[in-house]
C-alpha cells in the first residue's frame, strides 16, 4: 500500500467523503431521505460535500439512522449462513456505514474548524451512543467468528500484501476493542466506553470555552509593542466586536506556546499571555478540565486493566508502530542528548540577551532619568523612559495587595 505523507485538509475531506459514496451492494439497500442531503451522493466533483446545503439539524438524524442502517448490515454479515469468505465478510464489512460515514466524517471537521453551540451540545449527547454502535460491531460475537476463522486461515487465502494486511488490521482491531472478553467483561466496557466517550467530548468543549474565556484584553498599547501591525490590527478588531473600543484582544491559540511570543518586547506581557494560555483550564470555574481529566484516566486504566494490559499505554501502544511503551520510551531517551545541546545553546543565547538588554536598559535609565534630575516634572520622564502612564496596580500587587 502507499502511503501519502503530505495531502491538504481539503483534500482530505474530499477523499474520505468520496470513499463513503462507493456503490454499495445490493445487500445493503436503504430507503434514502430527500430532505437531508447526507441521505443521498453529492453531485460535486469527488462527491465533495455541498457545505451550503448541510444544516446543523440534519446531523443528528443522518447520524441516528446511520447508525441503525450500520447495524442491520452488520448483522447481516453476522447471520450469513454460507461460510465466511473474504469476499462476504471482509469486503463487505467495509463497504457498511456509508450514510454514517459520510455524515460523521463532516460533523468531525466542522466540529473542529468551525463548531458552534448546537454542534458542541450535539458532540457530546451523540458520543455515548456512537461508542455504543462501535461496541454493538466489535463485540458481536458472531461476526468476531468470522473474522478470526479467515485470520486464522489467512496462510491458505493466497490473499496479496494489501487484502492481508487488512484482514490483520481488522482482527487486532476486533481484539483490542475486546471481542475476546466474557459476555460478563463485555457489559462492563460498554459502561466504561460510553462514559469515557461521554468525558472525552465533554473535555473537548470545555478546553474550547476555556481558550475563548482565555482571551487576553490588553488595555495599553505599549504592551504590544514588537507585535506585526497586522497581528495587532486583527486585535483591535476582535476587541471591537467584543465591545471593547479603544482596546486590543489577544485570543489564545491551542497550543500552550503562543505565536505572538516571539514578537512581543514587553516581558511582563509576555508572562501574562504564557500565563493565560496555560491556566486556560484550570481556573474553577465550569470549563476547569482538570477533574474531567483524572476521570478520563481512571477510566482509561480501567480499561486497560479489563483488557488484560499492566497500564492504558500499553494498550494504546499495541497498534502503533512502536508496540510498547518500553520501545516509545528508548526511541525518546535517544533524543535527550541532543536535546539538553540544544536547549543549552539557547539558554547561552538568552543569557546574552538578557546581559545586553540590561546594560542598554541601565545606560537608558541614567541618559532619561538619573542625568535629567528634577530638571522636568517626574512622571513625564517615567512616560519618556517607559512608553506609558505610571500605574499604581504592579506597585500593589508586587507588594502582595489583590486589585481588581
Amino acid at each position: 500500500m502507499k502511503i501519502l505523507s503530505s495531502i491538504s485538509p481539503v483534500a482530505v475531506l474530499v477523499f474520505l467523503v468520496s470513499c463513503s459514496n462507493q456503490p454499495t451492494n445490493s445487500m445493503f439497500s436503504d430507503s434514502l431521505s430527500s430532505s437531508n442531503f447526507f441521505f443521498s451522493k453529492s453531485l460535486l466533483p469527488y462527491h465533495a460535500p455541498a457545505f451550503d446545503k448541510i444544516k446543523d439539524s440534519g446531523f443528528k438524524h443522518a447520524g441516528e439512522e446511520g447508525m441503525k442502517q450500520k447495524l442491520s448490515e452488520i448483522q447481516q454479515i453476522a447471520d450469513n449462513p454460507d461460510s465466511p469468505t473474504f469476499e462476504n465478510s471482509m469486503v463487505n464489512l467495509g463497504k457498511t456505514g456509508q450514510l454514517l460515514q459520510r455524515a460523521q466524517q463532516v460533523f468531525n471537521l466542522l466540529t473542529g474548524a468551525n463548531t458552534n453551540p448546537e454542534l458542541q451540545r450535539l458532540k457530546e449527547t451523540e458520543a455515548p451512543k456512537l461508542a455504543a454502535n462501535d461496541d454493538a460491531i466489535y463485540l458481536n460475537s458472531k461476526l468476531f467468528k468470522r473474522v478470526e476463522t479467515l485470520y486464522n486461515q489467512r496462510a491458505q487465502l493466497k490473499l496479496d500484501d494489501e487484502f492481508k494486511r487488512l484482514l490483520e488490521y481488522y482482527y487486532q482491531k476486533f481484539e483490542l476493542a475486546g471481542a475476546k472478553l466474557s459476555d460478563a467483561d463485555k457489559d462492563e466496557l460498554k459502561k466504561l466506553n460510553q462514559q469515557g466517550a461521554s468525558m472525552n467530548a465533554q473535555f473537548t468543549n470545555r478546553l474550547l470555552r476555556a481558550t475563548k474565556a482565555g482571551a487576553l484584553t490588553v488595555s495599553d498599547s505599549a504592551e504590544l509593542n514588537g507585535l506585526p501591525s497586522g497581528t495587532k490590527d486583527a486585535a483591535a478588531q476582535k476587541a471591537n466586536a467584543d465591545k471593547l473600543s479603544g482596546k486590543w484582544v489577544i485570543s489564545l491559540q491551542n497550543t500552550t506556546q503562543q505565536p505572538d511570543l516571539q514578537f512581543l518586547s514587553n516581558r511582563a506581557m509576555r508572562q501574562k499571555l504564557l500565563e493565560a494560555s496555560w491556566n486556560r483550564a484550570e481556573k474553577k470555574v465550569s470549563n476547569d478540565t482538570r477533574e474531567l481529566i483524572m476521570q478520563i484516566a481512571h477510566i482509561r486504566a480501567q480499561r486497560a486493566q479489563l483488557l488484560d494490559f499492566t497500564n492504558y499505554a500499553a494498550c494504546k501502544t499495541q497498534d502503533q508502530m512502536a508496540k510498547t511503551p518500553d520501545a516509545v520510551n528508548q526511541f525518546l531517551s535517544k533524543l535527550v542528548p541532543a536535546a539538553k545541546a540544544k536547549a543549552r545553546m539557547e539558554a547561552a543565547d538568552i543569557k546574552a540577551l538578557i546581559n545586553k538588554q540590561t546594560r542598554e536598559n541601565g545606560q537608558r535609565f541614567r541618559d532619561m532619568i538619573l542625568c535629567r534630575g528634577n530638571t522636568e516634572d517626574l512622571a513625564t520622564m517615567f512616560l519618556d523612559f517607559r512608553g506609558h502612564d505610571p500605574e499604581i496596580k504592579p506597585m500593589l500587587e508586587n507588594r502582595g495587595l489583590k486589585t481588581n
